[in-house]
């Protein structure tokens, strides 16, 4: 966010790590397929391979970036599943696979060397049968199958395949490990041309196993949904997301259709839609516990007890790092904690050399809701920023709003903002709870509508319910059809 980060001199850690990236997967003596192991390693892997070890190295940032490993044997049976029917048909049927599902509402799938594939809760809570996840996964599989790791780190020999993680800066500090775990990486990403022919083996090799060869087209266009209904709503990084690296043109859908009718008309294959919404009924949905929750207009963390609201028009965006809002007129938000020892007064640390352009005669000691606070103005670069910090029990809040230096709007938005900080108290912690995919049967007379309506904790209920269940505005629903909603029950 620009104007915050004209604000804040915060470390900078790794760039983009982007969907569909790998590298060429070496010889792995391993036996078995089966679901992934915690913490998975790639030690088996050919000794002294440069890439294997490349992808060791990986690995833990990938967990810390999409915040680890989503654990629901269950939903683990179900994938692996879909992996082995794949590895069957593969070039390198010999080649074993694991699957790792990622803690991240963002939607995105990659692989790295030894077989390891990786795919988030949010990219199955979007799919909607197991040949639309067959498709995804046979495209990672694609680019082993190419080479085409080793054809992008030839390429990109010179500056270096994978960007050095300043892992010193991160220590043993948990807020340091906090605001690595949506960092990005650097990877190899790959050209047009190679996610086309990725695209080619994998639609491939949905239909050699049986799958709708048709699915990848669907899913494209399920993304293609998915983007405009956040582009609108606001939502996590999108830059952690599977478009970030897949354009999405009308044009290869057209192309993954065109090779689907390699193998038919549509109708033929499987979908295996029962075993895959069963496999997700329960699954999270949107924000971990650990991160607090987004509920309309207002942030809740029940770990850290405390809450604030920003104004109708702003969008919150969640992170383990920072809560964000941006809203009209270039004004944006953030929302951290930090660790500062109780006898330092608020007022002494917004003066403590971490405010650029801070107007010390500003600084000034308030009450917020019962809770000790200090406020103070700044202005740098254009940009006028509203400073506020409140202690709540033993730890510190900042919320701190930027504005362009000609906007009125600032003093209110940041006196509304900070002015709804406040403490949860037991019964409202309590009451918070997760969101949850859930499966149900449509029964007679129910509509779209009124099954949007059942759904909690998410805006424009209708419009996501057709999202996550693939459904035009013109589409209807019958009784006995299996549909997905969003719950916390």
């Amino acid at each position: 966010m620009k104007p915050l980060t004209r604000f804040f001199a915060l470390a900078s850690f790794a760039v983009a790590l982007a969907s569909c990236q790998m590298f060429t997967p070496p010889d792995v003596q391993e036996s078995g397929f089966q679901p992934s192991d915690r913490p998975i390693t790639v030690d088996n892997v050919v000794a002294n391979a440069k890439l294997a070890d490349m992808a060791k190295a990986q690995h833990p940032r990938i967990l810390a970036t999409y915040g680890g490993e989503y654990s629901d044997p269950k939903l683990e049976r179900m994938v692996a599943k879909v992996v082995g029917n794949l590895t069957v048909v593969s070039a390198n049927p010999t080649q074993t696979y694991r699957i790792t599902i990622l803690n991240s509402p963002n939607v995105n799938a990659f692989a790295l060397p030894g077989g390891y594939l990786y795919v988030t809760r949010g990219l199955l809570a979007l799919a909607n049968d197991s040949s639309e996840l067959a498709a995804v996964i046979a495209h990672e599989m694609g680019h082993v199958t190419a080479n085409h790791g080793l054809q992008r780190q030839q390429l990109e020999a010179e500056e270096g395949l994978a960007t050095k993680v300043v892992s010193d800066v991160l220590g043993d500090s948990p807020t340091a490990k906090a605001a690595l775990i949506r960092g990005k990486l650097k990877l190899a990403q790959f050209s047009r041309n190679q996610e086309l022919q990725a695209d080619a083996i994998g639609i491939k090799s949905i239909g050699e196993a049986g799958y709708d060869p048709y699915a990848a087209g669907r899913f494209l266009q399920s993304m293609s949904a998915y983007t405009d209904f956040r582009s609108v709503s606001g939502a996590t990084d999108a830059s952690l997301d599977f478009l970030a690296t897949h354009p999405n043109t009308p044009q290869r859908i057209e192309l993954a259709q065109r090779l689907a009718r390699n193998f038919g008309a549509p109708g033929v294959g499987t979908r295996d839609r029962d075993a895959f919404l069963a496999g997700i009924d329960g699954l999270l949905y949107g924000d971990t516990p650990e991160e607090g929750y987004v509920r309309g207009q207002t942030f809740m963390h029940p770990g850290l007890g405390v809450s604030f609201s920003v104004p109708e028009s702003f969008v919150i965006d969640n992170s383990a790092a920072a809560v964000t809002a941006t809203g009209p007129g270039d004004i944006a938000i953030r929302f951290d904690g930090v660790a500062i020892d109780k006898s330092v007064a608020l007022a002494d640390y917004i003066r403590s050399g971490w405010v650029a352009g801070l107007e010390d005669s500003s600084v000034r000691q308030e009450t917020v809701n019962g809770n000790e606070a200090a406020m103070a103005h700044a202005s740098a670069q254009g940009w006028q920023f509203d400073i506020a910090v409140i202690r709540a029990g033993a730890q510190v809040y900042r919320l701190l709003t930027a504005a362009p230096s000609a906007s009125t709007a600032l003093e209110p938005v940041a006196r509304s903002v900070s002015g709804s900080f406040r403490t949860l108290s037991a019964t409202e912690k309590a009451a918070l709870k997760p969101l949850h995919i859930r499966v149900v049967t449509v029964q007679a007379g129910q509509t779209m509508g009124t099954l949007a309506a059942q759904m909690v904790g998410v805006d424009r209920k209708l419009d996501l319910f057709r999202v996550l269940n693939a459904m035009s505005p013109g589409a209807t629903v019958s009784a006995g059809d299996k549909v997905k909603i969003v719950t916390d029950k």
